[in-house]
């Protein structure tokens, strides 16, 4: 029979597009059994060490579509073991395993593998249960080998539909879950092309935007997005065409009605293989997050820039630490965010804080509630000052204890006035009662004759009452101190010197006035100074009984202050005088009889300074020196950087 027709005829089988690929096989296993005109044809499956018939044609009992054995026992044992057709006219000539024949009794047989996308499917065979009287041709042997290709050939493209049809199954259901995810999510997904048009837009857009997403689809991205905008979007739009992938992009767009909305964009590239095709993302709506951010911002910025200090403690962490303070409260006390954040408050108590505003304090905290105390708290440097602290709890919608949130206000100038206010109520009334009855006193005697020497009380009577005088004017000084502003500014101590020594050297010729300055910096204070250490030469000379009056003022540095020191060789200051300046309090029977020494110590405490006196007795002379330290500043630095507020009276 001429192999020709045969084989046109398998090409026409597997060119065909009716049928499946087993019919097709069991259509080319007739073909064979009449071509090679053996009436046992079949194709198998091996696979595990086992041989399974797939498809067959023929009687024999063993070889039908299903039937299986171990692969030791076929005769495909030895087909898949070499490269081509094994062929064998007579099996009892042949290398075939004796079990393989005790099993199938076959005395024909020819055989091939079937190998598919490059693995071991099988094999396709014809057989007989007599032997041939002649060997296979090469046309026959060619047929065969033509036979398996086409079956390796139809089951590969039945294995990539199956794949195909399953690749596309998964493409289907994934885009049905994207689907579903992308119409129920709160946030827009979305897909563009290279040219940034809009190719799908999730129903969210709707919510968002207020636009149909189908009225979206081929518009331009640029469309929507706000002009302070377009520019970060164009870069990272660049960015994700080059393969890079874009994570919290805030991107302004206009919504239907023309509205601002802000939207956080994450982005990826969008690729079909190696190419880049467009782009894919979500965007999620951030405007009211951030409102509540700006909201936030500006609350914390109104906190940070407040006059008042402010600072958060929370009760729920051990020992109740700080947990933010403002930019107020460091200027208050000196102490950086770095320095106060992480402590107990209690760091700005100090030996002179009032044990029971403390104990104010802690009953506040344990009953949960608002309080506020007047205290002397101490700054970083050590420098005290009146801290007004009002102290709040801030709870939760649930009633629970969320913070503490703390005021701060430096109240020393209020405290310096009401205690200048006290000294001038009890120092006048004191003077004037007992200077009054002086008057009183020696006016009666006058009166009633009891004084020889008229002339004499009329002295004692206008000396008191000079004194007096003397007393209201400082009195009135200390007012309009009090009331009038506080106003720093950069004082050349030399110029002072020159010109108070110019005035009291005409006040007091027969005096001796020496000067002596060791500093090449100004100081930081008020006009007002030069009426203090005014108060301190007149002091020195006037009160001074000795017949060669010496006064001695210097000038010297001392780190971050100037101290001055006018001493006389006068007979020193009342101890009773002494012990108030010293101990820097007064009582209804321990205070000063004048308000000179007020005068100078309101002043140099307004500004930060310090005043103290010593008695001296050198070679067995009296005198006083007066020390007054204040805040240096030189030529090159500012007087905000230097200045130093008030301080507690007395320091």
């Amino acid at each position: 029979m001429s192999s020709t027709a045969p084989r046109e005829r398998l090409y026409d089988v597997f060119t065909g597009t009716e049928g499946s690929v087993e019919d097709k096989i069991n259509h080319a296993l007739e073909i064979g059994t009449s071509y090679f005109e053996l009436p046992i044809g079949f194709v198998t499956r091996i696979s595990e060490g086992r041989q399974a018939v797939v498809c067959a044609t023929g009687d024999h009992h063993l070889i039908q579509p299903g039937e299986s054995c171990p692969l030791e026992d076929a005769y495909c044992r030895q087909t898949i073991e070499i490269d081509g057709v094994l062929a064998v006219h007579d099996v009892q000539e042949s290398a075939i395993p004796q079990d393989a024949i005790d099993t199938f009794d076959l005395g024909t047989y020819i055989g091939t593998k079937i190998v598919v996308n490059g693995q071991l499917f099988g094999t396709v065979c014809f057989a007989d249960e007599e032997h041939r009287d002649r060997s296979f041709s090469t046309n026959q042997e060619l047929f065969l080998e033509l036979l398996a290709n086409l079956i390796s050939n139809a089951l590969e493209r039945q294995e990539y539909e199956q794949k195909l049809v399953g690749w596309n199954e998964a493409l289907r259901q994934e885009r049905e879950r994207f689907e579903g995810i992308a119409e129920n999510s709160v946030d827009i997904l979305f897909r563009t092309g290279r040219d940034a048009r809009f190719t799908y837009v999730s129903s969210a857009v709707e919510r968002i935007l207020s636009y149909d997403p189908e009225e979206l689809i081929e518009e331009q991205i640029y469309d929507f997005i706000c002009p302070n905008s377009t520019d970060a979007v164009s870069t990272a739009y660049s960015q994700l065409l080059n393969g890079e992938n874009i994570e919290r992009l805030e991107t302004k767009m206009y919504d239907s009605a023309g509205n601002v909305v802000i939207l956080e964009v994450n982005a990826t590239p969008l690729t079909n293989g190696e190419e880049i095709v467009g782009i894919q993302g979500v965007g999620r709506d951030i405007t009211a997050r951030k409102e509540r951010e700006q909201e936030l911002q500006m609350k914390t910025r109104a906190m940070d820039e407040a006059e008042v200090g402010i600072s958060i403690a929370d009760p729920n962490q051990p020992d109740e630490p700080l947990i933010y303070v403002n930019d107020a409260f460091e200027r208050i006390t000196g102490y950086s965010a770095d320095a106060a954040v992480g402590r107990n408050c209690r760091f700005l108590q100090g030996e002179e804080t009032d044990p029971d505003a403390i104990v104010k304090f802690r009953e506040a905290i344990e009953t949960e509630t608002t309080t506020t105390v007047e205290l002397i708290n101490y700054q970083r440097d050590g420098t005290p000052f009146w801290n007004r602290v009002q102290l709040n709890p801030v709870f939760d919608d649930d009633g629970e204890l969320l913070h503490y949130l703390g005021f701060q206000n430096d109240v020393t100038e209020r405290k310096r006035t009401e205690q200048l206010i006290r000294l001038l109520n009890r120092v006048l009334r004191h003077n004037l009662r007992n200077d009054m009855n002086k008057i009183s006193g020696w006016a009666h005697a006058i009166g009633t004759g009891e004084v020889d020497d008229t002339r004499d009380a009329g002295s004692r009577i206008e000396r008191i009452s000079d004194n007096l005088t003397q007393l209201t004017k400082h009195a009135r000084k200390l007012e309009n101190y009090a009331r009038g502003d506080r106003s720093p500014e950069q004082l050349d101590p030399v110029r002072m010197l020159e010109d108070l020594t110019d005035t009291f050297s005409r006040r007091f010729p027969d005096a001796e006035i020496t000067t002596g300055v060791d500093s090449q910096r100004d100081i930081c204070a008020g006009s007002e100074l030069e009426a203090a250490l005014s108060e301190l030469l007149g002091n020195g000379l006037k009160h001074n009984p000795e017949s060669h009056r010496c006064l001695n003022i210097t000038v010297r540095d001392d780190n971050e202050w100037v101290e001055m020191a006018v001493t006389d060789n006068g007979p020193g200051i009342n101890e009773t005088e002494t012990k108030v300046v010293t101990a820097g309090t007064e009582t209804a029977l321990e205070h000063a009889s004048g308000l000179g020494l007020w005068l100078v110590n309101w002043i140099v405490t307004r500004y930060g300074g310090s005043f103290q006196i010593a008695t001296r007795g050198e070679n067995g002379t009296q005198g006083t020196t007066a020390i007054v330290r204040l805040p240096a500043i030189g030529a090159d630095q500012l007087i905000d950087d230097v200045e130093k507020g008030p301080t507690v009276l007395f320091r």
